[in-house]
């Protein structure tokens, strides 16, 4: 099966934060408080893939309001942060929609989501990701993370599923 066949069974799209979301800089105030970068155009990919029916889902290591705030505005259907073994999560995000693999895709770009891209049907990253990440990975963007990576993946599902 090739990849737009796959693309065209896919239900579920999931995505870490930093590295691919944002371009993974995190950055601090004198006070403390952590600020994230996202991009306009990614946004819209997603909320694009909300309107038309695909869940979406946020799973990250990372924790921070900001994350609640871009999910909100982009009508994410499940989030979940602080998350330390990413693929439990997912598989609990499965279960609930009655889904399997083979109807799932989702964006990493470190060591930390290999062990769920080892599964899903479509395994994508940024163009910046780590090489162990792109070594595995069967769809990879040409942007990098928090420059237009999730857009891309949202628009070759999006497209794949509207050329039937």
């Amino acid at each position: 099966m090739n990849l737009k066949e796959k693309a065209r069974k896919i239900k579920l799209l999931a995505f870490d934060v930093d590295g691919v979301m944002t371009d993974g800089s995190i950055t601090y105030d004198e006070n403390g408080i952590e600020y994230k970068t996202f991009n306009a155009k990614d946004g819209h990919g997603l909320a694009k893939m909300a309107k038309n029916g695909f869940i979406t889902a946020i799973v990250t290591g990372r924790k921070n309001g900001t994350v609640d705030r871009r999910a909100t505005d982009l009508r994410v259907t499940e989030v979940y942060q602080g998350v330390k073994n990413k693929l439990p999560i997912l598989e609990g995000i499965m279960q609930k929609y009655e889904l399997d693999f083979s109807q799932v895709a989702y964006m990493g770009d470190d060591e930390p989501d290999i062990c769920i891209l080892e599964k899903v049907a479509i395994a994508a990253c940024p163009n910046d990701a780590v090489d162990k990440v792109q070594n595995i990975c069967n769809f990879k963007a040409k942007r990098n993370g928090g420059k237009g990576a999730v857009r891309e993946l949202c628009d070759f599902i999006f497209d794949a599923e509207n050329e039937q």
